[in-house]
């Protein structure tokens, strides 16, 4: 199922959105579940890194977390 989110855009933020949903033919639904899905894996893939990274006796490198997580 999914869920409903709205969101406030400021003018500059919803003009950017505009011409970018406007040159890729694609709905701005999908520019900002791809933006928000992004953000959240970005998000993830620090805190795994900062919890390996107390852990580890040997610096763990970002490819070494991307191995992890991918």
């Amino acid at each position: 199922m999914e869920d409903t989110l709205t969101i406030t855009l400021t003018p500059e933020l919803k003009a950017i959105l505009d011409n970018l949903t406007d040159a890729e033919g694609i709905p701005p639904e999908k520019v900002v579940q791809a933006a928000l899905q992004d953000y959240l894996f970005i998000r993830q893939f620090r805190a795994l890194r900062s919890q390996l990274l107390k852990k580890a006796k040997t610096p763990y490198t970002d490819d070494d977390i991307f191995e992890v997580v991918s």
